[in-house]
């Protein structure tokens, strides 16, 4: 599981660029992080793509009021609301923003340019319509809680039992790249201005829990020898790594969670 998908980035400081928390250059800094650069096409009366800040404008003028974030995966449309073409090319992707307030949502397609060694990254939005409908399977930020502490005690002990982690070397190698990883995020803004602090700590443990899991599948099967025992563990896994993408999306989509209240 990415630690901080890009659909993540634009919902979040899309939001707060919205609400007024932030400039439209902070924004637009915000979203592209490390990346060159990120264009969007297909907007409404655009022949071509555009700037980001050009394009977070245009959405809300054409009625967008917050952001939400789909990360969809085989058989688990998480986040979307249809047709079915934005649908297919979300699932291709693995994540989308979908507006609110406006029927627009914006899948990326993501391209490394440059030589070996000097590689850069450049995104493309492709706007499409969306369904106005409620996003599929997305649980309010309490339920999200409640259901990452539920999930990883069940996990934690098949897991300890099949001793996934397993011994050695190559192990302590997994946690130490873990613990690296989630050092390395600890100094930064898990999420923009004007997010709720519960969907601040829903969206760290959901990302933390998404880097063990990617570090269990990544370290082989671990001390699960039979084939009965690596079913279990994949068994064990799964389940928590979808409630990690569910807490992930609940937190991104809090802001407009929060508006729906309010409405």
């Amino acid at each position: 599981m990415l630690s901080e998908p890009r659909s993540g980035r634009l919902a979040a400081w899309g939001n707060a660029l919205l609400a007024g928390f932030v400039s439209p250059d902070d924004a637009v800094l915000a979203i592209v992080g490390d990346d060159a650069v990120h264009r969007v096409e297909g907007l409404p009366d655009e022949p071509g793509p555009v700037g980001l800040s050009l394009a977070l404008g245009r959405l809300r003028g054409l009625g967008v009021t917050g952001f939400r974030v789909a990360l969809p995966a085989p058989g688990h449309p998480l986040g979307l609301s249809g047709p079915p073409v934005f649908n297919a090319r979300a699932l291709d992707a693995e994540e989308a923003v979908v507006g609110h307030g406006a029927a627009y949502g914006l899948v990326p397609d993501v391209h490394e340019v440059g030589p070996a060694g000097d590689l850069h990254v450049r995104v493309v939005w492709h706007c499409l319509e969306v369904r106005d409908a409620p996003p599929a399977d997305v649980p309010s930020l309490g339920e999200a809680e409640r259901e990452l502490a539920e999930a990883m005690r069940d996990a934690t002990a098949v897991l300890s039992r099949l001793d996934v982690a397993g011994s050695g070397p190559a192990a302590e190698a997994a946690l130490d790249a873990y613990r690296a990883r989630a050092e390395a995020g600890a100094g930064r803004d898990a999420l923009a201005p004007g997010y709720p602090p519960r969907a601040v700590r829903v969206l760290e443990l959901a990302q933390r829990v998404g880097l063990l899991v990617s570090l269990a599948y990544e370290n082989g099967h671990g001390g699960a020898v039979s084939a009965s025992e690596m079913a279990a563990r994949g068994e064990a896994l799964r389940p928590v790594e979808r409630v990690a993408r569910r807490a992930q999306v609940a937190a991104y989509n809090a802001y407009v969670e929060e508006q729906e209240r309010r409405e």
